[in-house]
């Protein structure tokens, strides 16, 4: 499929063999097709040339929690629909935004109008369709709470709106999304204000720059934490305990700072990262039991 001359006539731009290394937050090599999409109709209509040429395909935002492939056949969609900052305006009703919006946006709202609950947003380099994706958070919560409904399009070029409830959550999960469905738009509850908003957000981004190594790069949190017999096992604590902070493949290290974090320190390879993700893994159901789930993703 000649994507340049099927996608000629729609607001969209395909760049191939481009390097895609800093579209992920770990810098990783990468190289593959960009496909940057500008509008919803334009969106729907993509999909549908997809879906007629059995043509598969990624969706990319930030890439904070993405370990791309080191040379896509498959290629990558990244949503950037206009919008206008300025028209973001607390008056009292729920949000309906893009899921291009970058959180950092949100969370710079949520300090200047002290927005309840908006401290979610605080710390999570992601956009905000790829936050709902992985339902993204901290420990000042998870971003599901702040969902009311989505817009998507799905495999099939066809658009559905979803009405968020009590199921469509789970730690680190959706459960709404099928195989190909892409967000476009989110729609976030004002719940009101919270004067201690602005101290919440100033206190955790300085505890997270204490605790985390903020200027490596690293695509987050590795392993999701778990539990065992009901007791919390956070990841980067029993990484610690097992003694393997610092110990590097390649140029990729498990952070000195805090063990759930993987430096990349130089040009390290996807490889180097695999090696270091499954030697982890196994060193900690060896000496646990626990089986700790990927909370990166591994694109193919």
């Amino acid at each position: 499929m000649n994507l340049k001359n099927e996608l000629k006539h729609l607001d969209v731009d395909v760049e191939e063999h481009k390097d895609l290394s800093t579209f992920s937050t770990m810098r990783l090599k990468a190289k593959g097709t960009l496909i940057t999409v500008r509008s919803s109709n334009a969106l729907e209509e993509m999909l549908k040339i997809f879906s007629s040429n059995k043509q598969s395909y990624q969706i990319l935002g930030m890439g904070a929690n993405t370990l791309l492939s080191e040379n896509s056949e498959v290629p990558y969609i990244s949503l950037k629909f206009k919008f206008d900052k300025e028209s973001l305006v607390d008056e009292g009703t729920d949000f309906i935004l893009p899921a291009s919006l970058r959180l950092s946006t949100l969370t710079s709202f949520a300090v200047k109008n002290n927005l309840k609950g908006w401290e979610v947003f605080t710390g999570v380099p992601a956009s905000l369709g790829g936050a709902v994706v992985m339902n993204a958070g901290t420990s000042l919560g998870e971003i599901g709470d702040l969902v009311k409904r989505v817009w998507i399009v799905q495999k099939n070029g066809e658009t559905k709106t979803i009405d968020i409830d009590e199921n469509s959550f789970t730690y680190r999960k959706n459960n709404f999304l099928n195989d190909g469905d892409v967000i476009y738009q989110v729609e976030i509850k004002n719940l009101g204000k919270d004067e201690k908003v602005s101290e919440v957000i100033r206190n955790y981004l300085k505890k997270r720059n204490d605790s985390q190594p903020m200027k490596e790069w690293t695509c987050g949190c590795v392993f999701k934490n778990s539990s065992f017999n009901e007791n919390p096992c956070p990841a980067g604590k029993y990484i610690d305990i097992i003694g393997l902070k610092g110990l590097s493949i390649g140029d990729m290290r498990i952070s000195d700072v805090h063990g759930n974090f993987f430096e990349n320190t130089g040009s390290s390879t996807r490889e180097d990262v695999l090696e270091l993700i499954m030697l982890a893994k196994e060193e900690l159901y060896l000496q646990f039991g626990v089986n700790f789930e990927l909370e990166a993703r591994i694109e193919e």
